[in-house]
């Protein structure tokens, strides 16, 4: 592991800590992407563990649940991703053993780190309001941010950048 990669994991570490422990991060930065600053902001947390202490970074992806993607910037529920949604919401309330489903929120590279943590939070958030709107109890679910940490496709222009601005789901039975 490289001295910078090492370096990028501390600064993820600890901007992720201060997320968990309810600092909220107001604001955007100046730099141009999916960071940039426009987004409306939604204050509710995310959080890296649930009250008794279940890891929600962990959990298994199910074929069941699709992922949903959003434009530059954003954070508002595409029109065309809606369906997806009431797909997801059947599934989760026909699924008695999934436990807790986890909302990630995620995002492309551009931005800085922070912002983009919280530009996940804001996703999560939103979609796990919208599966409340649609029955999903809320006690069953959780969010969680990663950012640009995990992107789904490498690159470094809008083919790739597309399907890393994104919320998946995980299972915790």
């Amino acid at each position: 592991m490289t001295k910078m990669s090492l370096v990028r994991m501390a600064m993820v570490f600890v901007a992720v800590s201060t997320l968990s422990t309810g600092c909220a991060l107001f604001g955007g930065s100046d730099d141009e992407g999916d960071g940039g600053g426009n987004s409306e902001f939604d204050t509710g947390g995310s959080r890296g563990m649930d009250g008794d202490g279940t890891d929600l970074s962990g959990g298994v992806s199910v074929p069941e649940l699709e992922a949903i993607y959003f434009d530059y910037d954003r954070a508002v529920i595409r029109e065309d991703q809606k369906p997806t949604l009431r797909g997801n919401s059947s599934a989760i309330v026909s699924r008695d053993e999934w436990r807790t489903v986890v909302v990630e929120g995620h995002c492309d590279e551009r931005g800085s780190e922070e912002y983009n943590l919280a530009l996940g939070e804001r996703r999560a958030n939103s979609v796990k309001q919208y599966l409340a709107n649609l029955g999903v109890p809320s006690s069953r679910m959780d969010t969680v941010s990663f950012g640009e940490a995990k992107p789904a496709v490498q690159g470094h222009d809008e083919s790739a950048w597309k399907w890393n601005r994104r919320s998946e789901f995980r299972v915790i039975r």
